[in-house]
């Protein structure tokens, strides 16, 4: 069974940095897609970034893109975000994703998941 465990969450002022990790253990040899999401009190779980294992590709939502940038090492099983001029509209539970199948812009594409970190932008 994959377990995802999330880790760099915190609180910042909008403009700051933060750094996420995702650590996968168990199985990770079936997790080809790994994503983050993230979902704000009172909204819906949405798409932030993911990533290919094998041959890299990225991809990322229009809100991020040019302030996040989501990497991985192969070697620690290990996936980042780091996110760059943040605001306060990216408050939010953070979450890790994977799977093995296809890319997918919808939470309903990837079945394993972590716990969430918490991001709170202060304005």
């Amino acid at each position: 069974q994959v377990q995802l465990v999330e880790s760099g969450g915190g609180l910042v002022q909008a403009g700051g940095s933060l750094a996420l990790s995702c650590a996968a253990s168990g199985g990770t040899s079936s997790v080809y897609i790994m994503a983050w999401f993230r979902q704000a009190p009172g909204k819906e779980r949405e798409f932030v970034a993911a990533i290919t294992w094998g041959v890299i590709r990225t991809y990322y939502a229009d809100s991020v893109k040019g302030r996040f940038t989501i990497s991985r090492d192969n070697a620690k099983n290990t996936m980042y975000l780091q996110m760059n001029s943040l605001k306060p509209e990216d408050t939010a539970l953070y979450y890790c994703a994977g799977t093995r199948g296809s890319i997918s812009l919808s939470a309903l594409g990837y079945p394993y998941w972590g716990q969430g970190t918490q991001v709170t932008v202060s304005s």
